[in-house]
């Protein structure tokens, strides 16, 4: 199908996120601006495949003594600094101004592979394939345990904050819904009672039809950067098959995933020829609605890179008192990365 004409992409405009009940600004003229602000210089140190100070590494001691065992795949254990406490304080604020909330949990860590040196963007699609195993695993084993919300996420490289290169993810497992799963649930459920159907498959069906968001399509998974967008190149990762969470996923849906999780990350990689940093993280159905009908589990790319390897998109100024604003729009994003190579260089 043709790609539809947008009118106002050119111009300043607000789009609407159905998921958050929120807006964006986009200002798509900001980017002929001249720069005159931080540049970065790009760092890509060479990694060994194996690091005798790396704590995640095998058969390496951790922060507090523990030993990893020589591990030939995945590897998951405890966060030694986890940052919640596995049995809930007792609170004592409870006013309509000042209240608090007693919150416990459990924090892991899964470390993708032995290998130091590798990404999912580096990595073979069969162990792309055992990861996702290991996450759909791990989430859970969590839910069975008593967890109210189950929250996956991977921080990669240092302008995202993370400590560690060796290729790892979290899982914070809370006994609370969170605030943005909170009100992704509520939108869908409204969204669902109106329509009857679910709010991210009538949103899939509608961008396979316009195509211009569209980054990459498999069998079973679309990656697409969403329509309300807030950071330059982020994606969205969608089943085609509406599932809640990753224990649902049938063996050919994880491999599938696999392979577009290693194409979208080295899409990344090539973009800005780096190690393109990102937060990513899964949306699944909290606790005890893994089968409502309104939730699709979803993954969203989450990367700062605006211009080039040095240059970041920051939250500053409007956005943080206003609303987020981007300097291009979701259909040029997509546009690039789709022109961007899908092999790991």
């Amino acid at each position: 199908m043709a790609e539809r004409p947008h009118p106002d992409r050119e111009g300043s405009h607000r789009r609407f996120n159905p998921l958050l009940d929120e807006w964006v600004l986009c200002s798509p003229r900001r980017l002929d601006r001249p720069w005159q602000g931080r540049v970065e210089a790009v760092a890509m140190p060479a990694q060994a495949a194996y690091e005798p100070d790396c704590y995640l590494c095998p058969g390496n001691a951790r922060a507090r003594g523990q030993r990893n065992p020589s591990y030939e795949h995945t590897f998951a254990f405890d966060n030694d600094f986890p940052a919640l406490d596995p049995v809930a304080h007792e609170q004592s604020l409870r006013d309509d101004l000042l209240r608090t909330q007693p919150e416990s949990g459990r924090c892991r860590v899964i470390c993708f592979t032995p290998r130091h040196d590798l990404s999912l963007s580096r990595m073979s699609v069969a162990d792309v394939a055992r990861v996702v195993d290991t996450w759909a695993a791990e989430c859970d084993a969590l839910a069975s345990a008593g967890a109210g919300y189950v929250q996956l996420f991977e921080n990669r490289g240092e302008l995202m904050g993370c400590s560690n290169p060796h290729p790892h993810a979290q899982i914070w497992a809370t006994a609370h819904v969170p605030t943005m799963p909170a009100k992704k649930a509520a939108t869908q459920a409204r969204y669902f009672d109106s329509h009857g159907s679910d709010l991210l498959g009538d949103y899939l069906e509608r961008e396979l039809g316009e195509q211009s968001r569209i980054v990459i399509a498999n069998e079973h998974w679309v990656v697409l950067v969403p329509f309300w967008a807030v950071w330059p190149f982020q994606t969205m990762v969608v089943p085609r098959r509406r599932v809640g969470v990753l224990s649902q996923l049938a063996r050919d849906e994880r491999v599938s995933l696999a392979a577009a999780l290693c194409d979208i990350t080295s899409r990344y990689d090539n973009l800005f020829d780096c190690e393109f940093p990102y937060s990513m993280g899964w949306s699944a159905a909290p606790v005890g609605a893994e089968d409502d009908p309104s939730w699709r589990l979803h993954c969203e790319f989450l990367p700062p890179l605006l211009r080039s390897a040095t240059v970041r998109k920051f939250l500053v100024g409007y956005e943080l008192m206003a609303e987020p604003q981007r300097d291009l729009t979701a259909e040029d994003a997509a546009a690039r990365l789709r022109a961007t190579s899908p092999r790991a260089e």
